[in-house]
């Protein structure tokens, strides 16, 4: 049974990504309610049903008194046994199959899948966003709201079928029944609804923005814990503790103010209802009494609305509480929504192709790009790498030479100009097709919170074992590797390199992130700073290795340390955006210019600081 309500619907099925999503909180949720369309009409439904028949089930008992009170037991057994008997079936029979059907449609295939296919399709887009995209967010927070958004919209889902639509179906079957009994009976329920209705929306219009204002306070704590724990080593090298306390506690007490401010409207609200359903229950059974009295009501109708009077007063407590969850959960998701409905701003162009990569020829025409500041980056910058060409680009901080980079990546895209490969504009290709084309080893070589294997085979997923071992080799990483062991016991391959590779040493990382490119084996390289993390023993055999890696490719090769980019077919300075040299080595050195005096001034192969450099 349980397998086959979990599998009504499949979270994970196929769906049409949307770059643009609805930033509104109802049209965002129809999109993610339309595949539990058909589940929520028949959970509606049976909500309907069990409801009334809880209301209808008061009014029988109140039918069953004013039976008992007018007959002998034989007289009522022989005029309503039959029906006594019906109504029993019904409970027995009839009713457990509406509710269990009710509940295991709410709990077994609406709670575990509507919640899963938004997590899931959330992290679909944010994924999709470009690298700057993060960059300008905390990765603490920006995850919290993925895992925070999907369970609160659960919740909603949850109150409104198993609160709202109950509670609505009971008052106004209330209604009918009172009114079925005597008309006045109806008037105090009207004005204590109407006054039930003004309290609700009071509530709500309350609740909802300190509900929002607290949970964007959590999230900010988030992002600053997250982010200290991210950065506990400098935490700890800068003697920081206290700092980061401080700097957690203002946004702890923000959150703390904001929960107080939530908390007053409950307790405000709490009082109000208290109030109005005790003027419900004896307006309604007094006035029941007072018509039994006159002789126009029976003793049936008094049990009955002094039952429902009491039924509503308990009902109204979880129905409040509901409401405010409702409302609670649903600025949850709004505040969630400030971050997973942000449009993808860099996506394919329309029709984009993969790329057809030929030779490897690199054409930068004009390009130029200032991350929108106007200001800085590069200025109207041309380079042509030419097939299997080997280049090295030099610069200062700030040049230009890792934005370059980035736009080649299509990490950015260009704000002018255009970036060809092989006579193919990349901004109109499939951006993983380029990138699929580009092995990339950074200074700064982070790895994911897996295991060894997993990390080299990240280049290559589908490479076999001889293969990521041989390119462990040629990055000289398989002798160290088969020492590690975590702390789970887990040896050499197997073993966890911890958040970011922080187990490793700066060189283990980056050899471990060599290998991952080598097994990647993609026609065109970048290296940015590739050995800068590598001790001068260690930097001498990749350089070995990166030279039999680089056979046949184009390579790009960015480095403060001249003395590995010498070699190279060509260098390239920039200054300030532009192009301010290019030549071999020896050319280079000749032209005594701002390369030249790089190299004499350089410090154990660094390109020395810009003041020196100015000297």
């Amino acid at each position: 049974m349980f397998s086959f309500f979990e599998g009504l619907v499949d979270p994970y099925g196929p769906y049409e990504q949307n770059d643009t999503p609805a930033r509104r909180l109802w049209p965002f949720l129809r999109e993610y309610i339309r595949p539990f369309r058909r589940v929520f009409a028949i959970t509606g439904f049976l909500s309907v049903v069990t409801a009334f028949a809880d209301v209808a089930l008061i009014w029988y008992v109140g039918r069953i008194v004013d039976l008992l009170s007018v007959a002998t037991p034989a007289e009522f057994w022989a005029a309503h046994g039959t029906e006594v008997m019906l109504v029993a079936l019904a409970l027995v029979a009839v009713r457990p199959v509406l509710q269990v059907t009710h509940v295991a449609l709410l709990h077994n295939t609406i709670m575990p899948n509507f919640g899963t296919m938004m997590r899931w399709r959330a992290h679909g887009h944010v994924i999709r966003q470009p690298v700057g995209w993060f960059e300008s967010d905390f990765a603490g927070r920006i995850a919290n709201r993925i895992m925070q958004t999907p369970p609160a919209a659960n919740d909603a889902v949850f109150q409104t079928f198993d609160a709202v639509s109950f509670a609505s179906v009971t008052v106004v079957g209330a209604g009918i029944m009172l009114a079925d009994a005597d008309w006045r009976l109806l008037v105090p329920l009207v004005v204590w609804f109407v006054l039930y209705a003004a309290l609700v929306r009071w509530t709500v219009r309350r609740a909802g923005p300190a509900s929002k204002a607290a949970s964007d306070a959590r999230s900010a704590i988030t992002g600053r814990v997250v982010d200290a724990y991210t950065n506990i080593h400098s935490v700890k090298l800068f003697a920081q503790n206290d700092r980061e306390m401080v700097y957690a506690r203002e946004v702890i007490e923000t959150a703390r103010e904001a929960f107080k401010a939530e908390q007053r409207i409950t307790t405000k609200m709490d009082l109000s209802l208290t109030l109005l359903n005790g003027a419900l229950i004896v307006t309604i059974t007094g006035l029941a009494v007072y018509l039994w009295m006159q002789g126009s009501a029976t003793v049936g109708t008094v049990a009955a609305a002094s039952a429902l009077v009491l039924r509503l007063n308990n009902m109204t407590y979880w129905i409040m509480w509901a409401f405010s969850s409702l409302v609670q959960s649903l600025g949850v998701v709004q505040e969630g929504m400030e971050t997973i409905t942000q449009p993808i701003t860099l996506v394919d162009a329309a029709g984009a192709q993969p790329l057809r990569f030929e030779r490897g020829m690199i054409e930068v025409q004009e390009v130029s790009h200032h991350y929108g500041r106007g200001s800085g980056g590069l200025e109207k910058l041309s380079l042509t790498v030419k097939p299997g060409e080997k280049i090295g680009l030099v610069g200062r901080s700030g040049a230009g030479k890792s934005t370059l980079v980035r736009l080649m990546l299509r990490f950015y895209d260009c704000e002018g100009g255009r970036i060809l490969i092989d006579g193919q504009d990349i901004a109109g290709v499939t951006q993983d097709s380029l990138r699929r084309q580009i092995g990339m080893v950074q200074q700064d070589s982070s790895l994911m919170h897996r295991s060894v294997r997993d990390n080299i085979l990240y280049g290559r997923p589908d490479a076999g074992e001889a293969a990521m071992i041989a390119a462990a080799k040629q990055a000289e990483a398989h002798d160290f590797i088969l020492t590690l062991e975590d702390p789970q016991g887990r040896r050499g391959y197997d073993a966890h390199v911890g958040e970011r590779g922080v187990k490793l040493s700066g060189g283990q990382r980056q050899r471990v992130a060599l290998a991952r490119v080598i097994l990647k084996d993609a026609p065109i390289l970048i290296l940015d700073e590739a050995t800068s993390a590598l001790d001068s023993e260690a930097e001498a055999a990749i350089q070995a290795a990166l030279s039999g890696v680089m056979q046949g490719k184009t390579v790009i090769a960015i480095a403060h340390r001249l003395s590995t980019i010498a070699a190279m077919d060509r260098i390239v300075v920039l200054e300030d955006g532009h192009i301010a040299e290019d030549g071999t080595h020896a050319e280079l050195l000749q032209r005594n210019g701002l390369y030249a005096r790089f190299w004499a001034r350089q410090s154990g192969g660094f390109i020395g600081s810009e003041e020196e450099a100015a000297e």
